[in-house]
């Protein structure tokens, strides 16, 4: 009877795993669709997101979290003109993907960031506290993800709004 109890806790615990493994790589994600404006960089000049042309888009998102966005693509435009025209990061920290969205490569982008590829702002908070940031190298390959920006760190951990960042929408208190 001892048997069958442990085999059935192994078993009941092994399929809660398999669950919570599926939930956390697969579940919640689902595909961004190409539009014209899948791709938008802030303008130097106007401080507005702007779009940019892409080619080649692929994207993924998911409603369980504003930092789970994730997208591959290409751009005719020359970094040169990108770098005159566009608000340029310079701390932009790639996050991982899941393992089955291979177009993205965390660790490589981050890499690529200290040596040839220039991150630009996407979007400033485009969820309280969220960048999107785009990473675009020299022979027009394009990643963007969301990061958390200053703002929404002070905030996340719980700490009072500073006096430099907007205040906090209602419907996200």
């Amino acid at each position: 009877m001892a048997r069958i109890i442990i085999v059935a806790m192994l078993l009941i615990a092994a399929v809660g795993g398999g669950v919570l493994y599926y939930q956390q790589v697969y579940a919640y994600y689902d595909t961004v669709a190409a539009s014209p404006d899948a791709v938008q960089l802030t303008s130097v000049s106007t401080g507005e997101a702007e779009p940019i042309v892409v080619a080649e888009f692929q994207g993924i998102d998911a409603i369980s979290s504003p930092l789970r966005y994730r997208a591959c693509f290409e751009t005719p435009l020359s970094l040169a003109m990108l770098t005159e025209t566009f608000e340029i990061v310079d701390s932009a920290e790639p996050r991982v993907a899941p393992g089955w969205f291979d177009c993205f490569d965390a660790a490589q982008i981050g890499a690529d960031l200290r040596t040839d590829a220039v991150a630009f702002m996407g979007i400033e908070n485009i969820a309280y506290g969220i960048d999107r940031i785009v990473a675009i190298y020299p022979d027009g390959r394009g990643y963007a993800w969301h990061q958390i920006n200053e703002c929404g760190e002070v905030v996340f951990d719980g700490n009072p709004v500073p006096e430099d960042c907007p205040p906090i929408p209602e419907s996200t208190e």
